[in-house]
């Protein structure tokens, strides 16, 4: 954890989801770029609850083997493994609310790849909503379920390289498309040749999303 800048009692938390293969600490590195504009805010970036299988140094959140080795019905993988770990995600972000005794609305969460993907899927799940949905180079994880189990209606920001070899650029047209249907708030941008990776476009708009979502 990082912060609050400010010092004493946090107000707000930004929990960072990082991705696959990777661990908390990479992308509790972004804390340094916002605490500035979030002074009264905690950074949270835990390592996901499984060591990563292609990567022992790092960390998974569900996975990829079979994804990775051009199994069918990928959709249908992914949905399965984020399932079974939705109740550890939602258990942290229980305890950091109680932690610090903070109502819903002033915790967002911020996701990287594999970490939008769980962000994502549990936001969205919530029985109350979260302040918002920050996602770096991920997805949507089974669009057409969302209609019947949306419960919370965060608002969303998606940011996407256009040159993405990891996870399609496509991927953020579909993810607005289904979350503009189903009547979730929902912004994107798009980084010209950008990778899979985050810009200082991304987090200037980042930034502003998580100022605006956080405060409101």
């Amino acid at each position: 954890m990082i912060g609050p800048k400010a010092g004493g009692q946090p107000e707000q938390a930004v929990l960072l989801l990082h991705g696959y293969g990777s661990n908390g600490a990479d992308l509790l590195g972004l804390a340094p770029y916002w605490a500035e504009a979030l002074p009264h805010a905690a950074f949270i970036g835990p390592d996901a609850p499984f060591v990563c299988e292609m990567s022992p140094l790092g960390y998974q959140w569900f996975s990829l083997r079979e994804i990775m080795a051009g199994a069918p019905l990928a959709d249908g993988l992914r949905r399965t493994g984020a399932d079974a770990v939705a109740p550890v995600l939602n258990e942290l972000i229980d305890d950091i609310l109680a932690r610090f005794d903070l109502p819903a609305n002033k915790l967002a969460l911020v996701g990287f790849s594999q970490g939008t993907m769980m962000a994502l899927h549990v936001a969205l799940r919530r029985p109350v909503p979260l302040a918002g949905v920050l996602g770096f180079s991920g997805m949507l994880i089974d669009p057409p379920s969302l209609a019947t189990d949306l419960t919370a209606k965060p608002p969303v920001l998606l940011v996407h390289g256009d040159a993405d070899p990891v996870v399609p650029y496509a991927s953020l047209a579909k993810a607005e498309t289904t979350l503009a249907a189903a009547g979730v708030p929902v912004e994107t941008l798009t980084c010209p040749r950008l990778g899979h990776s985050i810009d200082d476009a991304g987090l200037e708009a980042g930034q502003r999303f998580l100022q605006h979502c956080l405060s409101s």
